[in-house]
């Protein structure tokens, strides 16, 4: 289940815990709803530190070596014409 079918859960469960009045016989629809979203939050908490593991940064194998190119200055002087 990913983070979408969490969200849904946590909604359908929010929905029948709050937002309906229905009367089922042998069913207490408001604790259904709070089941629901009890089980859509586990399910974001798993699902967001799967996603942080997966997020692992693995330094360079190769290391990176920075050359500094010499420029020679054309100022008149240092290009053999001055002293």
């Amino acid at each position: 289940m990913g983070l979408g079918g969490c969200i849904i859960l946590i909604a359908a469960g929010a929905i029948l815990t709050f937002a309906t009045d229905w009367d089922m016989e042998g069913v207490n629809l408001d604790l259904v709803g709070i089941i629901l979203m009890i089980v859509g939050l586990i399910g974001v908490s798993t699902f967001s530190s799967i996603a942080r593991r997966r997020r692992v940064v693995v330094p360079p194998t190769t290391p990176v070596i920075d050359e500094e190119r010499h420029h020679s200055r054309r100022d008149g002087y240092s290009d053999g014409y001055g002293f």
